[in-house]
Order: C-alpha cells, then structure tokens, then sequence
C-alpha cells in the first residue's frame, strides 16, 4: 500500500485507533522524549503520539512505527512474514530452470512489476518543494528534539540522509542521526561501515564537497528502507517501491540538484560536506543499546536549503534502554531479511529472532535444518560474512527440536545439548562501533552457542554426564561470598543449566577467581554456565539482567572456562562494566540512558492536562539506582 504522503499514514493511524493527539504545549526539550518513552514502553508498544503545541511553527510525531501493528500498517501488510513469503516466492520464480518458452514467458508479468517498483526521477517541484528557504536557512526553526539529558545537544532521529557515489552516481540512502550545532550546521554521524561514509572518503579523494540531502517524513516506508540492511549499490528506493507496491517519485533538490529526494517528502534540508573541513565533536548521545554512545569526531554538514510542503508534519524518535520503536524496526528487517539470507547463503536456515534485550546487534538466535555434523558451524561463519550480520556479538544455532521465540522451552533445548567445553565457538572481527565493551573501537570478540541436537561426531570423547546433585538456595552463594548481591536460580529450577550472579567487583582478576571458587563448589556440579552482571543489576529481573549483560559482554575476552574432573566444564562470562583499575580497560565507559528528575517532575506534573489516559510512571525510575555514577566523556579533547 502506497500512503500519498506521511499525513495520510497519520490519518489511517487515527482511523485505526492507534493515535494520541496532545494539544497541550510539551517542550521539545526532553519533555517528548519522556512522554514517548512512557507510552512506548506500555504493553504492546503504546500509540503513535501527535505533539501539537510543540512551540515552534510545525507538529511533531513519535512512536509512529512502534508496535507490531503500526509498522505492519507503515509497510501495508497484515504480517511482517507476508512479506518473506513474497520475496522468497520471487527469487525461487527467478533461480528457477527456464527450459522452453512458456517458462520464459512466466517471467514478463514479473518483470514488468520490476519496473514498476524502480524510482522515477520527476521534472518540476514536489510537495516536499511548496516552500523553499535558501535565504539564511535555519534548521534552529525546526521543532528538533533532545532526547536524553546527558545528550550533546538536539538530534534529528529519523533524518533519511541521501548521497551519491560520486564515481558511478549511484544512490545510498541511509539514516544517521545528526546534533545540531547551529543555524545551518549540524553533524552528519556516519559510522566508518556504512555506505556513506565510503562516498565521503571518495570525495575526499577528489578534493570536491560531497552533496548531501535530508529527507523527513513522506510515506512512512522511506524511513524503514533507510534502515534496511540492503547490499551496497541496491537502490533502497527500489525496496521502497516493492513494499509500497508503487514507484518512488523523486525530484531535483533546488541547491543540491545533484541529489534527487521523495516529492512526498514532508521536510528537505540540503547541503554538502566538505572533506577539507575540520571534523566536529560530536555528541554523547543516548543511542539503542540503552547507554550513550560516546562522543568522537565526525563531518560537518552545511546546510544551503530548507524546503518543505505546506502543513508539514516533523516526524522523530528516540531510542534508549528497550523496548523501543526502533524494535519493531528491527523486527521487520528480521522478517523481511530471513528470505535473502536463506536464499543467497544459509539456505538450511528455518527461522531467526533478534531479542529486544540483545539491541539488534548483541544477540541473534537461528534455527537451521540439521543435516550433518559441524552445520552450526558452517552458520556461523555464513551468518558473520553476510552484510550487517557481521557486527553480531552472541551467535545462537538451534534446530528443528525446539521454537526459537519460546524462550523458555529453547532454553531447555539448548541446556540439554550443550557441552560448553566444545559447543561454544569465540572468535572475533569488526562490531558496530557504538559497542563500548570492545577494548578497540569496532573490533571485539564474538561467541558462538551450538544449542542443536549432536550427532555422534560431534560428542566429546570425555564428555561427562551433568550430574543431579542439589542445588542450595541463593544465601548458601551470598553467605559464602559477601560480593555476591543477588543470584538467579530460577533457570536452574526450570531445567536450564545456568545462573546469573550480581557481583560488586572490587580488585583485578576478582570475577575469574569468584568463577573458579564457584565451579570447585560440589554443589554447582549441575551448572553449566554462570553469568555475571554488575552488583547494581537484579540478577532475578531477567529481562534487565540479560540486556545489561549482552552490552558489557566481549566474549572472547570475558570468558572463564573452568573443566572439573567428573562433572560438566564450567563457563563463566563476565557482563560486568569494565575500568582501568580492575580490567586494564583503556576506552571510557558509558552510563545508561534516564531521565533527569526535573524532567520527570514536569512530565508527572502536566500529565492528568495532556488528555492521554491514565497515569504512566517514568521508566527511568527503575534504572535511577544503576546508573554506575561514570559518566560518558563529553569535553572536546585537543588535537
């Protein structure tokens, strides 16, 4: 389904029940971010949200993808897996033998769809062009929202960012976010990877600015290709046109016309990046993973227009500690993608999941059609070659035995065929730079799980039978060692041979020695793998332990095997923070992302006048007692 533009989404939106209008003035200063951050988190994913009285000319919009059903709404489908079934039916129809005529004549249907999927370039303005500011454009004039309080400034969050590579003129459209910085500059944060930041280093390379364009709003599936996980030279708004089943009309910019942007787009900002510029310093920012990113030094962005259609609507998100809307993002790119990847290089694979507590890139869970031994294996090194997948930190292969979205039973699966000493494979290679446990800037460790069923090839000579011995309750853990602060037996009472220990670290070496004190224990003789969070962490919240230990988590770096005569090996990973005195942990550490109290009290103060429902506690409460009291470093440094 192809929406006009993005007010037509926001009118479906409306008509399904899925929309909060606040007519109340709310300041883009925090107080949006902490209203969506409330709705975002209640069950389900809350509403879109529509701010009206912002301060500022334009509107704004929040949490319009974050559920199941608004993102199956913005991509104009029932299910997201409606979606695989499409593709996976056109690659089979185009691998397929095309032996006589009639085979051949099949496909002309189909590739007549392929050319109604590819963008047109239109003559003319677009909507997107009914004003145009060149004189003194002023991005300040923009209803640009602050997130976070530790934050480096104001962000555009669903910037839809165009550039061209200027060898072959082939389009990337990417999303980065951007800090404003003033009038008409802003940052342009585009990691090292990403497609744009190699046209950047080939404009440098000529010596020429490199002109860029910024689209906002339009049919909400722009932003979705954005963030689509496309191979390099595929056009995203040829995904655009597949999922909207509609071509992408495309106009000149009127300072940039090098760069053609949606003519349905709500806001354009035009301008260039020029190599020869000093880089700025940009941000903390309080990024997906839940902590905030770091600051570092990143282009500058010149803005030479403004342009926008009459009534435009300022579209935005946040992202922060999940769940949040960028989860459903996420979610339809797990759907969408699961074709591709098993088309093109796991075919043996049934299913896959990335956990909201994983943030995308820390956790991935596959299940594959086993054939033969080592398969898990050869996943693996499949899954880490392909595109984005190569930034996943924790591997998990399952198998025909088990569901991969029920959690609990998967878990038992996995526990049963798992030998630590041979089923968990480390490795390491490039990770998404916002991951602050690397000791290097986007090079860490990863760690394989083999949780499928073993054939016999795969079984250890010296495997060892887990025993039944008893489990003690959790005070025979923390009488026995005062830093323990909670421990999680609760997966061990389930058939899960696991436990999670919080864990006040107070010298070098501590959680290595404590592992190896624990597995000598008679009593652990069962337990085949222990992990360690912060002493601020309830190890008994599952869903918060499991985030925070995915994000503290180099598995390379931070595992402890311990093999003991006449029981399973031991495995203890360390999801703990890392310092200079207790780790040699040379990078800073970033907090976790919370409100500030005057935030909150402002928000709780003006909620019954907001008309939204029920009072909703800020999430941040929970999380105020485990900030680390480290803050992300945010002074320019010298050069």
């Amino acid at each position: 389904m192809a929406f006009r533009n993005q007010q037509s989404f926001i009118d479906l939106l409306e008509k399904e029940g899925e929309l909060l209008r606040i007519s109340s003035y709310v300041n883009p200063h925090l107080e949006i971010a902490e209203i969506t951050d409330r709705i975002s988190k209640e069950p389900g994913g809350g509403k879109a949200i529509l701010f009206e009285n912002t301060g500022y000319e334009f509107p704004v919009l929040m949490n319009a993808y974050g559920s199941e059903r608004r993102i199956c709404l913005a991509l104009g489908v029932s299910r997201l897996d409606d979606v695989a079934a499409e593709i996976e039916g056109l690659f089979k129809l185009l691998s397929s033998p095309k032996e006589g005529i009639l085979d051949k004549l099949k496909l002309l249907p189909k590739l007549s769809q392929f050319a109604s999927w590819m963008p047109r370039v239109k003559s003319g303005r677009g909507e997107c062009q009914e004003v145009v500011i060149t004189d003194n454009p002023d991005i300040g004039k923009l209803p640009v929202i602050t997130c976070w309080p530790k934050d480096g400034g104001p962000f555009v969050t669903l910037p839809v960012i165009h550039t061209k590579d200027p060898n072959n003129n082939i389009r990337n459209v990417g999303m980065y976010r951007m800090q404003v910085f003033g009038p008409a500059l802003t940052g342009m944060h585009w990691h090292k990877h990403k497609v744009s930041a190699k046209h950047f280093s080939e404009y440098k390379k000529l010596g020429k600015r490199m002109p860029v364009a910024v689209a906002l709003g339009g049919d909400p599936v722009y932003a979705y290709s954005a963030t689509a996980p496309l191979p390099e030279n595929v056009d995203e708004y040829m995904l655009a046109g597949f999922l909207r089943k509609k071509k992408v009309d495309l106009v000149k910019c009127i300072t940039q016309p090098e760069i053609e942007v949606p003519a349905d787009a709500d806001f354009i900002i035009e301008g260039y990046v020029d190599p020869s510029d000093e880089l700025i310093w940009e941000g903390p920012f309080g990024d997906h993973t839940g902590y905030y990113s770091l600051p570092d030094w990143y282009p500058r962005f010149h803005i030479t227009a403004i342009t926008h259609r009459r009534n435009p609507v300022y579209p935005a998100t946040i992202v922060g500690i999940p769940p949040q809307e960028d989860a459903w993002l996420g979610k339809a790119t797990e759907r969408i993608f699961l074709a591709p990847i098993k088309m093109t290089m796991v075919p043996e694979i049934l299913d896959m999941d990335m956990p909201v507590e994983g943030v995308f890139h820390n956790l991935v869970i596959t299940k594959i059609r086993k054939e033969y031994a080592g398969q898990a294996q050869k996943v693996m090194n499949a899954m880490w070659g392909a595109g984005q997948m190569m930034f996943n930190k924790i591997l998990v292969v399952s198998d025909e035995g088990s569901s991969i979205t029920d959690y609990r039973s998967l878990a038992q699966y996995i526990s049963a065929n798992l030998d630590v000493a041979s089923d968990i494979s480390f490795s390491q290679g490039p990770m998404d730079v916002l991951d602050h446990s690397c000791s290097k800037l986007g090079f860490g460790g990863k760690m394989s799980i083999d949780g499928t069923r073993k054939m016999e090839e795969e079984i250890r000579d010296n495997a060892v039978t887990p025993s039944d011995t008893p489990m003690p309750g959790a005070d025979f853990f923390t009488s026995r060692f005062p830093e323990i602060s909670t421990v999680n037996l609760s997966l061990l009472a389930d058939r899960i041979s696991c436990m999670i220990v919080s864990v006040r670290k107070q010298r070098p070496g501590h959680i290595r020695e404590l592992h190896q004190a624990l597995a000598a224990l008679p009593e652990m003789a069962q337990v085949k793998v222990v992990l360690f969070v912060e002493h601020t962490v309830d190890a008994g919240d599952l869903t918060v332990a499991l985030w925070r230990f995915c994000n503290n988590l180099d598995p390379k770096r931070d595992n402890i095997l311990v093999q003991r005569n006449n029981a399973v090996a031991c495995l203890g990973l360390d999801g703990t923070m890392k310092t200079r005195e207790f780790d040699g942990f040379q990078r800073d550490w970033p907090n976790i992302i919370v409100a500030d109290d005057d935030t909150i009290r402002s928000v709780d103060d003006k909620w019954e006048g907001l008309g939204i429902g029920r009072f909703i506690a800020s999430p941040s409460l929970k999380f105020k007692d485990q900030m680390y009291g480290q803050e992300a470093v945010a002074e320019t440094p010298g050069r």
